[in-house]
């Protein structure tokens, strides 16, 4: 009998494993889209932002202006804009994926290859 709990015990640990690979992969999208949603930050969010993203109509979006503000709360600015001000929801135009590969690079300052 504690053989089959240890056998269980490995094989969920070796699910958990299997799963968390699979999400971190799903979530980085295609060199493609990720060229293209570099030119989103440069083009449509750098309108707003400003075209090295330090600032204009919009907040700086650089790591440091960023650094008091949670992935989620960043996720869900980008995903459903922010009423009341002249940010846009993008949920329309950008996968999940898309969106949590843009936080990850405005915290990382762009150097994400």
């Amino acid at each position: 009998m504690g053989m089959s709990i240890m056998h269980g015990a490995r094989l969920y640990g070796l699910f958990l494993g299997v799963m968390t690979v699979t999400a971190v992969c799903a979530a980085s999208p295609a060199p493609e889209r990720q060229q293209e949603l570099r030119n989103l930050l440069t083009q449509d969010c750098g309108s707003c932002h400003g075209m090295r993203l330090t600032g204009g109509l919009g907040p700086p979006l650089t790591p440091r202006a960023l650094n008091t503000k949670s992935r989620e709360r960043l996720t869900a600015d980008i995903r459903d804009g922010r009423p009341g001000t002249p940010m846009p929801p993008w949920k329309n135009l950008l996968s999940d994926d898309d969106i949590a590969w843009l936080v990850d690079v405005l915290l990382e300052g762009q150097r994400r290859e």
